[in-house]
């Protein structure tokens, strides 16, 4: 499940989505958002469901594949439908087991945001797909340019952020590497009992934990040799260019915004 995650990754194709500035891209996601948060009725959740297949459909991703690299999301979403099934009361009692109830409304607010929490993870998920992180770097860059003003090191909080996105798939990697390295040597990790499992993760977390700071040592390391200084006085090889369907992008969104507020109840 590990090495399937795709979290942090970049696929490299020739898509409308992907030809996009980053910057819009940005934008993009984050209307998206906040039309997410629109949503509050069965219509609303469809019209967004329907949105992010049509935005998978132009950036070349397959559903099932994306879907797929989400599976440890799902541990979250099922814990979230849960504490609303038993908290969230309302509407027609379906279950009466005395100390606790299960009601319509549970069930209903838990699908609800449920489908809220999958949106945002794969609207952002497309973006990482679909953007390198160096143009990620170079478009949160160019964004929050005005903040140099204020004396904030725009630059190097845009590359820590693209850095840590971009291990996230090799910590995964390195992770089921180790993970089967110790199970080739005998180890259980879904066996026993809590108090046992827990045990059998240091293993696993020890090394994890060496190979990071050795991976982020040897990245230091390259970086000052090469010369790296930050961002003063650098050029970027690639140039952003903000382009018509950049512009149109962001109208759809808009748009869609403006539809899903009809929509309301």
């Amino acid at each position: 499940m590990l090495s399937s995650m795709i979290l942090g990754r970049y696929i490299p194709g020739n898509s409308v989505v992907h030809r996009m500035d980053p910057r819009a891209k940005i934008i993009m996601t984050i209307l998206f958002m906040v039309v997410v948060f629109m949503a509050n009725n069965t219509v609303t959740y469809l019209s967004l469901i329907l949105f992010v297949l049509f935005i998978l459909v132009l950036a070349k991703l397959n559903p099932i594949f994306v879907v797929k690299g989400l599976k440890i999301v799902f541990v979250l979403l099922i814990f979230t439908f849960l504490m609303h099934l038993f908290l969230t009361k309302g509407g027609t009692v379906l279950i009466d087991a005395g100390w606790f109830t299960i009601e319509s409304e549970g069930i209903v607010k838990g699908v609800f945001i449920g489908i809220r929490l999958v949106m945002l993870v794969v609207i952002t998920t497309i973006m990482t797909l679909t953007t390198s992180p160096i143009s990620l770097t170079d478009a949160i860059e160019k964004m929050a340019h005005p903040l140099k003003k204020f004396k904030v090191p725009v630059h190097e909080i845009a590359m820590m952020m693209s850095i840590s996105l971009r291990f996230i798939p090799t910590l995964m990697d390195e992770t089921d590497k180790i993970i089967k390295a110790q199970s080739s040597r005998g180890s259980t990790f879904m066996t026993g009992k809590v108090k046992d499992r827990i045990k059998a993760l240091l293993p696993i977390i020890i090394p994890l934990f060496v190979s990071a700071f050795q991976r982020a040592e040897d990245m230091a390391i390259a970086m000052e040799v090469r010369g790296y200084t930050g961002g003063e006085g650098r050029t970027s090889f690639r140039v952003l260019k903000w382009t018509l369907k950049d512009t149109i992008g962001i109208i759809v969104v808009i748009l869609f915004g403006v539809l899903v507020w009809w929509l309301r109840t």
